[in-house]
């Protein structure tokens, strides 16, 4: 089960790289950290609005957010189904 976290975990992680990436590639902000930073923000929909990016990527950014918000959920049920096939919860037991 510990892999399975570990590497849904990584999944995410590249996931989030490469938004920056392409954030970085665009132009949308002139150094890799500020977008990395930007993309965990956003990927994880905490928008702190602190770095926000130009006017004309700001709907390219959005998705961002969306994309996050979808992949996070999707990795909350897959991380739910792989405990009860093999890991701690068994069906019946805890829900």
């Amino acid at each position: 089960m510990v892999a399975t976290v570990l590497g849904t975990f990584v999944v995410l992680a590249v996931e989030i790289w490469l938004w920056a990436l392409v954030h970085f590639a665009i132009g949308s902000f002139g150094d890799i950290e500020t977008a990395l930073y930007f993309s965990i923000v956003s990927f994880s929909t905490l928008g702190y609005g602190d770095v926000i990016p130009p006017e004309r990527w700001r709907v390219f950014a959005a998705l961002e957010g969306i994309n996050g918000f979808l992949l996070i959920g999707w990795s909350t049920a897959y991380l739910i189904a792989a405990g009860m096939r093999i890991g701690p919860f068994r069906s019946g037991e805890h829900f």
